[in-house]
């Protein structure tokens, strides 16, 4: 019995304090087969990652990464006066089949939060001429500070993210039908 119960007190406190102020975020984190981050495409890696940077660009996403099997973008928000939030998504596009014709696409998306911190600063200035004669001067500076940095963990999130890395692809694949249809050389 006694067995038990610090077994269960044990775990109970795998979670946190009791304040809350200390997570064991290790606890939480579990390795599954859940396609959160992951997504099969019908696709080259090197296509299905230009499908991902034309989605980043068409929702106003700069790119700061573009090779063939990796791609990052990052957009600002401000949600309130005195918040910032960045959010940077990156995508990463492996080959899943021999031939190359099916390609595995992992995403996370990292949010940053700062927050507006406002200093003042104030001088004196003595003139030698007149004396000792000091006048304040005051100056304000504002800066942002990080407060949190967390993973987005929505699935909503990354689904509609694939499903617009999707119909890129099927805009492609488009083009590519027509092109050929067309008796036009198709080049990637």
């Amino acid at each position: 019995m006694a067995a038990g119960v610090a077994l269960v007190s044990g775990c109970g406190s795998l979670g946190g304090s009791q304040d809350g102020a200390h997570y064991n975020v290790v606890a939480r984190e579990t390795f599954g087969s859940a396609n959160t981050y992951s997504r099969l495409f019908d696709a080259s890696p090197e296509r299905t990652c230009e499908a991902a940077r034309r989605a980043l660009l068409s929702q106003g996403y700069l790119i700061n990464v573009s090779k063939d099997k990796e791609v990052e973008g990052q957009k600002t928000f401000q949600p309130a006066p005195d918040n910032n939030q960045v959010i940077t998504i990156r995508v990463v596009c492996a080959p899943d089949s021999k031939d190359g014709k099916v390609s595995l696409g992992f995403v996370s998306a990292l949010k940053d939060t700062y927050n507006l911190k406002k200093s003042s600063n104030s001088a004196s200035v003595g003139v030698g001429a007149l004396g000792s004669l000091s006048l304040p001067f005051s100056a304000g500076n504002d800066s942002l500070i990080k407060v949190g940095s967390e993973t987005v963990s929505s699935a909503t999130f990354y689904d509609s993210f694939f499903d617009l890395i999707k119909s890129f692809l099927r805009q492609d694949d488009s083009l590519r039908q027509q092109s050929l249809h067309d008796g036009e050389e198709f080049v990637e």
